[in-house]
């Protein structure tokens, strides 16, 4: 496989990116929905007029996608685009809306058929299979997965079942739905990134960027016993990413 190759898929993606989040105005994606914003109401749109915006959107993602792709006789990239971009769009907001895993999904099937339009321009299918068999054998990249997987949602439940015991009513009332939980899952995330790529001292940079925000709730009472209890949950969780690091890193110096 060729590296100038890989101009064409990332010429497909800068085309995807700047159709659908800078070419695609608001009112184009509100029309999609359905309804357009006129002086500051709500108007409900007919059908017909909710598949013209469709319509048009895929239109333009077929044409972007033609005019960088740079291949002026292959009409059959716009046209896989135009009818792809098209049923999917449909699919998420007719079933999903505005749902953030619906807007993860989404993006990953456009980028799924970018991906398998350049394999079949190139005719690179078997080249990527053998790509696939090597990692789908290496215990490396299994092994990167696995701890990954394990510093989220299992280490979550391990830290509520341990922290149980401080918890008091009413102590979580004022926090968001469910903003604890998805900052643990970024900051283990990042402790692992930042061990396996030997960039250490930004796990205190981020231990204190997390702390000095409970530094001004220690005036209270009741403040002092929900800090006490968001510290140890903080290096509970840092205890766990950082030695699930350690261990992951030695294991791959040692299997390299």
């Amino acid at each position: 496989m060729e590296l100038s190759s890989f101009g064409l898929l990332f010429r497909l993606i800068f085309a995807h990116f700047l159709a659908d989040f800078i070419l695609q105005s608001k009112g184009m994606a509100n029309g999609k929905r359905g309804f357009q914003i006129i002086k500051k109401k709500k108007r409900r749109l007919s059908t017909v007029h909710k598949w013209t915006y469709h319509l048009s959107h895929s239109l333009v993602q077929a044409i972007t996608a033609y005019l960088f792709a740079g291949m002026w006789s292959n009409w059959m990239i716009p046209l896989v685009i135009f009818v792809t971009h098209l049923i999917i769009d449909y699919i998420k907001i007719r079933y999903f809306n505005d749902h953030l895993h619906a807007f993860i999904i989404d993006q990953i099937l456009h980028l799924l058929v970018i991906c398998i339009l350049w394999m079949g321009v190139y005719g690179i299918w078997s080249e990527m299979a053998e790509v696939s068999d090597i990692l789908f054998a290496s215990p490396k990249w299994w092994a990167i997965l696995t701890v990954y997987l394990l510093i989220l949602k299992p280490t979550s439940l391990l830290l509520a079942l341990f922290t149980r015991q401080w918890r008091e009513p009413g102590m979580n009332s004022t926090s968001l739905q469910n903003a604890g939980q998805w900052i643990g899952y970024l900051e283990r995330c990042l402790i692992l990134t930042f061990i396996l790529v030997g960039f250490n001292e930004a796990i205190g940079f981020l231990l204190a960027a997390k702390s000095i925000f409970r530094f001004g709730e220690l005036s209270k009472g009741q403040e002092i016993k929900t800090t006490e209890y968001v510290l140890i949950g903080t290096l509970a969780s840092f205890t766990i990413a950082i030695l699930t690091g350690l261990v992951l890193r030695t294991f791959l110096s040692a299997y390299t």
